[in-house]
């Protein structure tokens, strides 16, 4: 029984191997011991295994250096808390007078193709935060997100095929040309600043292009685009600045495609009462957070399900404030989306509240925005840290849900049961969360060469 079960295993791989040499859009990788557990476990789980080879020969062709889950580059220590192993180097200096972008992180860079609507395909470049396989979150150094699965069919997701030397091909692209600019509210009683009177994002997805990316394993990726011909995702800062003039430089330095990286800024925020919960803000199904926190507006995004769902859903709740505290008086900083508007070109993070990190499987990188409104007067609007303290502020009038969110009442959320959702969706990894320890230090490869 046991020599016949080990011949039927041989034959599915062979099989696999078989169907992968007629495939015009796939290359045959080699089979290890890895690859032939995994298929006993999992059909999919081996062709994702399959998928992540490929992607990490092709850092290798590029002049990048693929992560190896077996001899990884860099060890993190508990102090630094990095959730995403692949990461080339962070620097966690956060004094803007010594470091101008701020707090950064350097990702390996991925060359693939997006489809224009004309049906052309143009050279674009993306890095990979996600993953819904456990086997390929391992492979890739990315965090496992197995939630993302529950995209598939919502219409907010695109699929992706690769071609025969291992690049991705895209259903969507990214228009990086158009210039960001931001025009703060007018006072409304005690909101002022946000809502932006005028939000013109940086960058626009067609209405093709989805980060929560299905590969032909059927697997999901979360995959987002940082630089095309168009120009370069506004997250990617300039070393000198934040110059909107800028932001669209294809020779800035930290954009190496020769050395398949780049180095994108993190924002902060705050989760479980603790502070730099640093994260990326790729893109948003929204113009208004697009714009505030540099990211692309890719409207196909609001497909995804559910608003105000949690656990359901592949999406996780998390809480801007519109009107927060606009001055530091007692050294936990600012906070609010009213903050980040009143700036031109965004350098104060909004510093949102969050419920949870991805060390929890119930994370997804795509937040499902709950936007909270304080009801007292600056003066006493506490810095939020915690879901717990959001709630319990919801519960005694010192906070109520925004106006301007889209869902009357709150949905199924286990998370909040006073909270309701805005219907903005916001597509933010999480990078890591140090303690105050790694502030102000830098490790591995933070710069390009």
């Amino acid at each position: 029984m046991k020599n016949f079960k080990l011949a039927l295993l041989g034959g599915a791989l062979a099989m696999s191997c078989l169907t992968a040499c007629n495939n015009d859009e796939t290359e045959v990788v080699s089979v290890d011991q890895e690859e032939v557990t995994a298929a006993s476990k999992s059909s999919q789980t081996f062709r994702a295994i399959k998928e992540a080879k490929l992607l990490l020969a092709s850092i290798k062709r590029d002049g990048g250096v693929p992560f190896n889950a077996a001899k990884p580059a860099l060890t993190f220590t508990k102090d630094q808390n990095v959730f995403l192993p692949s990461v080339l180097g962070i620097d966690f200096r956060i004094d803007r007078s010594e470091v101008p972008q701020g707090p950064t992180a350097r990702f390996p860079m991925f060359q693939g193709f997006e489809t224009l609507p004309t049906g052309r395909r143009r050279k674009a470049y993306y890095v990979i935060t996600e993953a819904s396989n456990k086997a390929m979150a391992k492979k890739l150094g990315v965090i496992f997100s197995p939630r993302m699965a529950a995209s598939i069919g919502s219409g907010g997701e695109q699929r992706a095929k690769f071609t025969r030397d291992g690049r991705l091909i895209f259903e969507g692209s990214v228009d990086f040309s158009p210039k960001r600019s931001l025009v703060a509210g007018p006072a409304d009683g005690l909101l002022f600043g946000f809502p932006p009177a005028q939000a013109n994002p940086g960058a626009i997805a067609d209405d093709k292009w989805s980060s929560y990316v299905v590969l032909p394993s059927g697997v999901v990726i979360n995959a987002q685009l940082v630089a095309n011909r168009t120009g370069i995702h506004d997250r990617i800062p300039h070393p000198d600045g934040n110059g909107p003039e800028q932001e669209d430089d294809l020779r800035n330095p930290n954009l190496a495609t020769d050395q398949a990286s780049v180095v994108m800024q993190l924002l902060d925020g705050w989760q479980n009462g603790k502070p730099y919960y640093f994260h990326i803000v790729t893109d948003t199904s929204d113009p208004g957070p697009a714009t505030i926190e540099l990211g692309v507006f890719a409207p196909r995004l609001a497909k995804l399900p559910t608003f105000g769902l949690f656990p359901g859903g592949s999406m996780l709740p998390f809480s801007p404030t519109a009107n927060g505290r606009t001055t530091d008086t007692d050294g936990l900083g600012v906070q609010g989306l009213n903050t980040a508007s009143l700036s031109e070109r965004q350098v104060q993070d909004p510093t949102n509240t969050f419920p949870i990190d991805p060390s929890d499987e119930r994370y997804a990188p795509m937040w499902d925005a709950h936007v909270t409104e304080f009801t007292v007067p600056e003066s006493d609007r506490p810095i939020l840290r915690s879901f717990d303290q959001v709630n319990r502020l919801l519960a005694d009038g010192t906070l109520i849900p925004f106006r301007g969110n889209a869902n009357p009442s709150p949905l199924a959320n286990s998370l909040s049961d006073l909270l309701t959702a805005t219907g903005a969706i916001i597509n933010c990894p999480v990078i890591t969360q140090p303690t105050i320890k790694a502030i102000g230090t830098q490790i591995g490869a933070p710069r390009n060469r």
